[in-house]
């Protein structure tokens, strides 16, 4: 098993799949052959994957999405890693069907509410989400070259779905960014000094620019307070901070402000969307700001304003 894995790894990581996606992947493809008494996975096929799938379905009774996702860690296994076509195998899957909810969308007030309880970097990232639509591991991987001050901008690079894009720099975070990079840049000096520095390099400058990893604009604009190695390179250095430290604040930030909706840090991002659209913002500028592929994705917003946008009025309010 240990020789397939590492197998999987090389595969992934040469096609600069995320960390993540290859830590789900190996969870998925180990539960699989565990299911099956540790057999491995070239003398299974169509049958064995179906029986794994229901199995999680009504067995372990797991939503759909996680379900499509061991289906695709399954996939891959078998497609990009053992080169067999499950077609030729006696099967052809298809993605268990999501159901469709309206996001959670806390009002302004609540929103500010929440803001008011956090402080320090958490209290500036949180705002990034909220004021400029980011998602929580667009916010933590952001990078110095990535903030423009002077057309007050933010550059979203590598998203969801590999694009990049432009989104809003709030005017009210453009002093606190500064100082707050200032800090870091101190900081990142220290490190110099130290003999570090480093940081990691996107997939398409690994091996390119030997001293761009050292230089200030790449460092990360919220970096970790520990130094730290990193898992696939061995190498010694400053990674951002983890995303559970600002999803443990927010969740505080909810209980001190007494938000009972089941909220979280991804609320925000959708509060940013949908307050844009009560102000009048065109639904085609907030789909670029927040990267979203297809219209309709960014429609479901328009679904939480439904109700004011109609003028419906409640018979018990008459």
């Amino acid at each position: 098993m240990s020789v397939l894995l590492d197998r999987i790894r090389g595969i992934m990581r040469t096609r600069h799949y995320s960390l993540q996606t290859e830590k789900t992947y190996i969870y998925w493809i180990k539960k699989y052959i565990f299911f099956h008494d540790v057999r491995h996975p070239s003398e299974m096929g169509a049958n064995e994957i179906a029986a794994f799938l229901t199995h999680l379905a009504v067995e372990e009774n797991v939503a759909a999405t996680t379900q499509n996702q061991a289906m695709f860690a399954l996939l891959f296994l078998y497609k990009e890693v053992l080169g067999l076509e499950l077609e030729r195998l006696g099967g052809k899957f298809t993605s268990a069907k999501q159901s469709t909810r309206v996001p959670v969308v806390l009002t302004r007030e609540e929103a500010a509410a929440v803001l008011s309880h956090l402080n320090g970097v958490n209290w500036l990232m949180a705002n990034l989400l909220y004021g400029a639509g980011l998602r929580l591991k667009e916010c933590l991987r952001l990078r110095v070259k990535d903030l423009d001050f002077g057309y007050k901008q933010i550059v979203v690079r590598d998203g969801k779905g590999g694009k990049d894009r432009f989104t809003i720099l709030p005017d009210k975070l453009i002093e606190p960014l500064r100082k707050h990079i200032e800090t870091t840049k101190t900081q990142h000096e220290n490190d110099l000094q130290a003999g570090l520095g480093a940081v990691l390099m996107p997939f398409a400058f690994n091996g390119k620019h030997s001293n761009a990893a050292r230089e200030w604009k790449w460092q990360y604009v919220f970096p970790s307070a520990k130094i730290s190695r990193d898992p696939r390179t061995g190498q010694t250095g400053r990674h951002h901070l983890s995303e559970s430290g600002l999803q443990k604040a927010v969740k505080i930030g909810l209980r001190k402000a007494s938000i009972e909706k089941h909220a979280s840090c991804h609320t925000l991002r959708h509060s940013f969307a949908t307050h844009l659209l009560q102000t009048g913002s065109d639904i085609r500028t907030i789909q670029d700001l927040l990267g979203h592929k297809e219209l309709t994705t960014t429609m479901i917003y328009t679904h939480v304003l439904q109700n004011n946008r109609l003028g419906v009025k409640s018979p018990v309010d008459l």
